[in-house]
């Protein structure tokens, strides 16, 4: 395609990607991070009373509906409660963006799997978000780039 643009052209749009590639990761790096953040936010938030006390329901849905083959149902219940409301937040602040990523990453892959296979579109949705930051990290509107920046 390039063989179509006159060479003058072709160093504009060039100039044009270079200045404005980052900008386009910075606000895809906040989307990224925010909306799925707010997904599993909103799921912890269901789990708990108050602040957080575990409701009784949270209980029995670990028990007999989710019922995860791999560990007791009661520390699955804590461990999805405290990974919904850590996680997201250090999310959407753009803080450990990797390893909040990776964690809920694999949430959604226990998620997929165990519980419910057939909302596969979702999790893959999910998936490509978590992916997506693991790959190119928050950033530049982050607390990540703020924090490791190298000037």
């Amino acid at each position: 395609m390039t063989a179509l643009l006159s060479p003058r052209l072709q160093t504009r749009l060039e100039t044009a990607e270079a200045r404005f590639a980052p900008l386009l990761w910075d606000i895809a790096g906040l989307a990224l991070r925010v909306f799925p953040a707010a997904v599993f936010f909103t799921s912890g938030r269901t789990k708990v009373e108050g602040l957080f006390t575990i409701r009784d329901s949270t209980w029995f849905l670990f028990k007999n509906e989710y019922a995860l083959p791999l560990i007791p149902s009661d520390l699955a219940a804590v461990l999805a409660t405290v990974s919904e409301h850590l996680f997201p937040i250090l999310l959407v602040l753009g803080l450990a963006t990797r390893l909040s990523a990776l964690a809920l990453l694999g949430m959604t892959l226990a998620i997929q799997i165990f519980v419910y296979p057939e909302a596969w579109q979702v999790h893959g949705t999910w998936a490509a978000c978590f992916l997506a930051l693991i790959a190119r990290g928050p950033g530049r509107w982050s607390l990540d780039a703020l924090l490791w920046r190298r000037d």
